[in-house]
């Protein structure tokens, strides 16, 4: 488990408030709480993932209360590579990291689980990787959804689809183009399917979800 010092938490969160500031600024990113609203319910927000700038702009569309108990869920391979990534995951977003690797023995959700179990809201993405195919809105999804919200059922599951942020900050690009980001809100998903079922509906209440269905 990561430990922080006071010093490296103050930075984060001051840190945390400014990157927010540029991002939104930057992406002229928008909120649209369409199936849902913004309340402080235990959550699971899961989106679609073209970007390592996924959370962070949804975590910044997310008001403050509840921004500070919503916790991203991203990948040990790529933000613990540096003490510079490691130090943004869990100091400024105070993220969770898992493996995408599984290993003999090991449930790499455990400590997704653990977050939960303590009251936390997280922010997920089910396909597992970024989809970097642009004629793909969506990757398969991997089964961690599932077992989640199997375990956690009281716990809200929110869609959220983040439109255009691929093209605002395109792969290899430094400066972020002049294009809106938009940040879609859907409706709490029912749990009552198996595996194979919930997996298709959840997929198809993010894609319902997709910018050009709600103008």
């Amino acid at each position: 488990m990561h430990k922080s010092s006071f010093i490296s938490r103050f930075l984060g969160r001051l840190i945390a408030f400014i990157i927010r500031r540029i991002v939104r600024l930057l992406t002229g990113a928008r909120s649209l709480w369409i199936g849902c609203k913004p309340e402080m319910k235990q959550r699971i927000y899961y989106a679609n993932h073209n970007s390592h700038m996924d959370f962070i702009l949804l975590w910044s569309s997310l008001p403050a209360t509840i921004r500070r108990h919503t916790r991203p869920v991203a990948a040990s391979d790529y933000w613990t590579k540096s003490s510079l990534r490691r130090f943004i995951i869990y100091d400024v977003f105070n993220g969770i990291v898992i493996s995408r690797q599984r290993e003999e023995g090991k449930d790499p959700l455990d400590v997704v689980k653990q977050a939960l179990a303590l009251g936390d809201s997280i922010i997920f993405f089910p396909e597992g990787t970024r989809n970097l195919d642009q004629n793909q809105q969506l990757l398969p999804f991997k089964s961690g959804l599932y077992y989640l919200k199997q375990q956690f059922n009281d716990v809200e599951l929110i869609p959220v689809w983040i439109a255009n942020l691929n093209r605002v900050m395109p792969k290899g690009v430094l400066i972020p183009l002049p294009l809106l980001a938009t940040v879609s809100f859907g409706q709490a998903l029912t749990f009552n399917q198996d595996k194979t079922a919930f997996i298709t509906t959840a997929r198809e209440q993010l894609l319902a979800l997709n910018e050009g269905e709600y103008q």
